[in-house]
């Protein structure tokens, strides 16, 4: 498919037009129902890249976005795009200090 001039596969396209929202209510909810339906609690039911990237936020209490891409070696877009899942499952959040934007637990 064409993006801005450039040839992408069909993935990249979609995240191009239509990147994740972090901050969709429809989607916490939908993602909430979903974990209680099928009974999944905490990490249960996460991909195992999301499950390290929890258990990274963990360890260190608070991250950045870049500190997510350089630990491991993903493309901003990917981490975005997996942070957005743990956001709507309430496991992590955004917040911002001092202009800086750190991603943390839920409280």
């Amino acid at each position: 498919m064409k993006l801005h001039g450039k040839i992408v596969c069909e993935d990249c396209f979609v995240a191009g037009v239509q990147p994740p929202k972090t901050c969709d209510v429809a989607a916490v909810h939908s993602a909430k129902m979903h974990r209680q339906m099928t009974g999944q609690t905490g990490t249960e039911g996460l991909t195992d890249l999301q499950k390290n990237i929890y258990e990274f936020v963990r360890e260190q209490g608070q991250v950045t976005r870049d500190q997510l891409v350089e630990r491991f070696a993903l493309p901003l877009a990917e981490i975005e795009k997996q942070f957005t899942v743990l956001r709507h499952c309430e496991l992590l959040k955004g917040k911002k200090e001092a202009g800086v934007v750190y991603i943390t637990f839920m409280n």
